[in-house]
């Protein structure tokens, strides 16, 4: 796949995807965003924090399947190689984890339970797709690469350190 197919179809499963699970469904959950904001002290701050560095590290997530992988998080338009630079040296599904910590600095902000449950009931999927679908995938497909990757690399909790396989 060109850079610029991979930048396009990774733009279009930005919305479609992260744009759908961190976006469209919280703004739903919370009345179009029309929840008084948080009087809990500290939580809008501390909202706001988590969503600029979680939205942050997705770009930075996408940007890499785009042009270190040449492809797409997508599964019909996969990387031509396994993505291990940047983020991905301190956290297998950096994705992933930033979309759910996006979710969860809506629900600080709003201190909304709903968007807390929600969260849960999708970081469940996630971890069940990744479990069955993705981690199968990549072990064919890259084999003893990904292997070592996945033994070096944590899925859900970043490293403190980044792993230089």
């Amino acid at each position: 796949m060109r850079t610029r197919q991979a930048i396009a179809g990774s733009a279009l499963f930005f919305v479609a995807a992260p744009g759908v699970v961190a976006g469209l469904m919280p703004w739903l959950l919370t009345d179009r965003y029309r929840l008084p904001w948080s009087t809990v002290p500290g939580f809008v701050p501390i909202g706001w924090v988590l969503i600029a560095t979680a939205a942050a590290l997705l770009l930075h997530a996408f940007a890499r399947f785009a042009l270190e992988g040449l492809g797409t998080p997508a599964p019909v338009a996969p990387t031509e190689r396994l993505v291990v630079g940047g983020i991905y040296r301190y956290v297998r599904n950096p994705m992933y984890v930033a979309v759910l910590s996006i979710v969860l600095g809506q629900a600080l902000l709003f201190s909304s339970w709903a968007l807390v449950a929600y969260a849960a009931i999708a970081g469940t999927a996630m971890v069940s797709f990744v479990k069955l679908h993705e981690e199968p995938t990549l072990a064919r497909r890259y084999g003893a690469e990904y292997d070592a990757y996945r033994r070096a690399v944590p899925g859900w909790l970043p490293r403190l350190t980044p792993w230089r396989g």
